[in-house]
């Protein structure tokens, strides 16, 4: 990634079909000099902030400052029900996300003892000594759909990374989506909106599920509408979430969403660096 231009690698969290996201980040940093190292995203109802904050801290150490921090609420049941917990409300998993985000940073900001009482997340004089991060604030990215999410990645958060996607479907990993030009408006409106108020100018960053270069754009996405709970094969011609098309229409695509919706941050799966590259080749240069 670091030689293909790319700004970043993230890794994500799911344990049992994923690397540990610390432990690879780390791999990656001693083999690296210029990318960003983050996560994308943590599942904030399985961590608590003394694991999370010594983890990221050691990461920013080791790459001599390029950690960023990507958390969001979670959203796969087994990750809590494998553990004997039940999986919570939506409203729950908001919640923690918040106390651990404001306590872990609270962590990552003093070598002080730093004590902190929210309805899910308890420090009593829990102090990060050693390691301490390099960076003077790890570059913070939340990520998610729900209002309050984006809301909050909006007021605190550098970046905030939406995905469109809604409901967990019953296998427990896919999800349905709402991918529809006046949804995404609304995200991305939420999130400006709540910046404007406190004065905070966040990145947008949206995740491509799907990126498919080819001359007949329409086949393409009526065959994937098929295979996308909640998305019209027109959605998926116009939605961020999604490349389909030439590298011209991809691009003239991608400009688009850079003059409408201010977002030029993308964060692609491997499987599609090969036509990325080929897309952003001017960028990328």
């Amino acid at each position: 990634m670091e030689a293909a231009g790319f700004e970043g690698l993230y890794v994500g969290d799911h344990p049992g079909v994923t690397a540990d996201p610390f432990v690879a980040l780390a791999a990656a940093a001693a083999v690296t000099d210029r990318i960003r190292l983050g996560t994308c995203v943590l599942n904030a109802g399985v961590w608590e902030p003394t694991t999370l904050a010594n983890a990221v801290a050691t990461v920013d150490l080791i790459s001599r400052g390029r950690a960023v921090l990507g958390v969001g609420a979670g959203h796969t049941p087994q990750e809590w029900t494998a553990r004997g917990v039940p999986f919570p409300s939506a409203g729950a998993r908001v919640a923690r996300m918040v106390e651990l985000v404001e306590a872990t940073y609270a962590l990552l900001g003093s070598t002080e003892p730093v004590s902190y009482t929210g309805d899910h997340v308890t420090l009593d004089d829990a102090a990060l000594t050693d390691p301490r991060p390099v960076q003077g604030r790890i570059p913070l990215m939340v990520g998610g759909n729900g209002e309050r999410v984006l809301r909050f990645g909006a007021a605190h958060a550098d970046i905030v990374g939406i995905t469109g996607l809604r409901h967990t479907l019953e296998d427990g990993h896919r999800h349905e989506v709402d991918w529809a030009a006046s949804a995404i408006e609304r995200a991305v409106d939420a999130i400006r909106s709540t910046a404007a108020k406190v004065g905070r100018d966040p990145q947008l960053e949206a995740l491509v599920q799907h990126v498919e270069v080819t001359d007949d754009a329409s086949a393409a996405a009526a065959r994937l509408a098929a295979q996308v709970p909640g998305a019209s094969a027109a959605e998926l011609l116009s939605a961020p979430f999604v490349w389909i098309g030439t590298v011209d229409e991809i691009r003239e695509r991608l400009r688009r969403h850079g003059d409408d919706l201010g977002l030029r941050r993308y964060v692609v799966r491997p499987p599609a660096i090969r036509h990325v590259r080929e897309v952003l080749s001017d960028s990328l240069a």
